[in-house]
C-alpha cells in the first residue's frame, strides 16, 4: 500500500503486518484450503508480485506448501507457532531496547572468527 511522501519523509509510516505475516495468517486461517497466488493477493489486498515473493520466502522456511499453482500452510502447525513466537519475542525486544543498530553491532563485533568457524 503506498504512503504519502510526507509520511515517508517524516518516518510516520503505517504499522501494519508485513506481507509475509498477512500471507501466513490468511493461509493459517483458511488451512482447510489451498489458494493461487492471485487469490491470496486478493484475499489480503496486496500486490500479487509482492505476495509471490513472500510465498517463496515462506516456502524456504517450510512454513507453506506449494503444488502446481496452489499454496497452503504447512502441515506442521507447530512450526508456524514457533515462527510466530520468535517473531513476537523479537518485536518485543526491539520495542524495549530500540532494536539493533547495525553500525553499533559492527563496532563491537569480533574481528577473529568464532572457534567453531575456524578450520
Amino acid at each position: 500500500m503506498p504512503v504519502r511522501i510526507e509520511e515517508f519523509e517524516t518516518g510516520k509510516l503505517p504499522d501494519s503486518p508485513s506481507v509475509p505475516e498477512q500471507v501466513l495468517v490468511y493461509l493459517y486461517t483458511n488451512r482447510d484450503k489451498a489458494f493461487t497466488r492471485s487469490e491470496i493477493a486478493t484475499g489480503i489486498e496486496e500486490d500479487p508480485n509482492t505476495v509471490g515473493t513472500a510465498l517463496s520466502r515462506l516456502k524456504q522456511r517450510d512454513l507453506v506448501r506449494h503444488k502446481g499453482e496452489y499454496w497452503a500452510v504447512t502441515e506442521d502447525l507447530n512450526r508456524v507457532q514457533d515462527a510466530y513466537d520468535l517473531h513476537t519475542a523479537t518485536e518485543k525486544l526491539d520495542g524495549e531496547d530500540g532494536g539493533i543498530d547495525p553500525d553499533d553491532w559492527d563496532t563491537v563485533a569480533p574481528v577473529e572468527p568464532h572457534p567453531s568457524e575456524r578450520e
